[in-house]
């Protein structure tokens, strides 16, 4: 009998360790580049290390065609356990019920008291509930190319959006090169609304009765104004299809002098140009003295369908805990969710100088798309796109362009309002 129970029982073990070794977290990641993924996958180890028998599954997805694909890997019941979050795809996922509340976990963590106040404030834009930790955010500011503002004769980066077209022009003069490095592809809408709120002075969205302001006069004249740099040969004609690839590259190559972008464009730029050759200022300002830049953020999810959510959060917050953040966000160029941070020399170098100045400046107003809009996902990876590169060729007006995304918007809006 004890020979038999004996048996049994290493047969228990030998299930059971055999269970734990089959245990595979599936983790998909959204923006992809290679150096970017060899970053988690690091921090993934620590993860497995850790969680003996654990194994994670990284499913990398390009990214633009990042909405399309996991959209349909959801709609096929292929979802992972966490996944990595656009800011701009939270509202569509969470409110489907798709995600799973970190609160629970978040009122545990050891690090929650050390987040900064945005980061919980962004994690919980849905129904104020964290149906996503942010990981990093993305301000925008103004790349220059020095060597190019140089021999075009331009003795410094533009304060204004005027300065900024008469900078353009000069560079655009001199053979073979350009002023700024548009982004008419994928991505797009970022510039579209900066260049928008800081004409119009103001970057509200909706009227109280969730009209959008996108027809309003001074945004058409943002948009105006970004058609007619394009138009005057102020940015490279085949920059009606760049991404974010394209627009980085074309500044490291010296094609163009100007590049709006977030810290992630220091990766690819810091390897291919030297330091004393370019820097980043604040994005020029408007007519009202205003700039509005605008700040994103992407973080992790947790499905709520995940069999294994424990062992999720323990991924997520390895991902999160100060030393995985702190990492993830020097690699991937993105301003980190702890309050730590403010203190690790590498961000008080001068690369991040124009960032910080711009968070320090009052008239200078970090800009968060409403994303709280189940609709937004499409509208900027789909409709945008394609009606903003008709607007660039000429094809429709910029009145056309604006009517179309403020008719778009405020149906959204006004869905949203009602439900509320």
């Amino acid at each position: 009998m004890n020979r038999i129970l004996a048996i049994a029982s290493l047969s228990t073990l030998l299930m059971a360790g055999t269970a734990l070794a089959d245990t595979t977290l599936k983790l998909v990641e959204v923006i992809t580049s290679p150096e970017r993924t060899e970053t988690l996958k690091g921090i993934v180890k620590t993860f497995e290390d850790a969680n003996p028998g654990t194994k994670v599954e990284i499913i990398s997805l390009p990214w633009n065609q990042a909405f399309e694909k996991f959209a349909t890997m959801v709609s096929a019941g292929e979802t992972p356990d966490v996944v990595e979050m656009p800011d701009t795809w939270l509202a569509l996922y969470a409110n489907n019920g798709a995600l799973e509340s970190l609160e629970p976990y978040l009122a545990k963590w050891e690090y929650t008291s050390g987040l900064t106040a945005r980061a919980l404030e962004m994690g919980r834009s849905v129904k104020n509930t964290a149906y996503m930790l942010p990981y990093g955010f993305y301000l925008r500011a103004m790349f220059y190319n020095k060597k190019l503002l140089s021999e075009a004769g331009v003795a410094e980066p533009p304060k204004t959006l005027d300065e900024f077209k008469a900078a353009s022009e000069k560079v655009s003069k001199l053979p073979g090169k350009s002023g700024y490095c548009m982004r008419g592809g994928p991505g797009g809408l970022n510039g579209w609304v900066m260049f928008g709120a800081t004409m119009a002075g103001d970057n509200t969205f909706f009227k109280e009765d969730g009209t959008s302001t996108f027809a309003d006069e001074g945004w058409v004249k943002g948009i105006s104004y970004l058609i007619d740099l394009y138009k005057s040969g102020l940015a490279p004609k085949d920059s009606v299809n760049w991404g974010f690839n394209e627009i980085v590259g074309g500044f490291y190559s010296g094609t163009c002098a100007f590049l709006d972008q977030d810290p992630d464009a220091l990766i690819s730029i810091a390897e291919r140009m030297k330091p004393e050759d370019y820097g980043v200022a604040p994005f020029p300002k408007g007519p009202a003295g205003k700039a509005f830049p605008t700040i994103g953020y992407g973080g992790w999810s947790m499905f709520a369908n995940s069999e294994h959510k424990d062992l999720a959060w323990n991924l997520i917050a390895t991902l999160e805990a100060p030393d995985g953040n702190i990492a993830w966000n020097k690699r991937i160029g993105a301003l980190p969710i702890h309050t730590a941070a403010e203190k690790d020399p590498f961000y008080a170098s001068e690369q991040f100088k124009g960032w910080f100045e711009e968070l320090a400046d009052p008239d200078v107003v970090p800009t968060v798309m409403p994303t709280h809009l189940e609709e937004f996902a499409f509208f900027k990876d789909s409709l945008v796109i394609n009606t903003s590169q008709k607007a660039l060729l000429g094809e429709i007006t910029p009145e056309d362009l604006a009517k179309e995304w403020a008719d778009y918007l405020t149906a959204a809006q006004q869905k949203f309002l009602a439900a509320k």
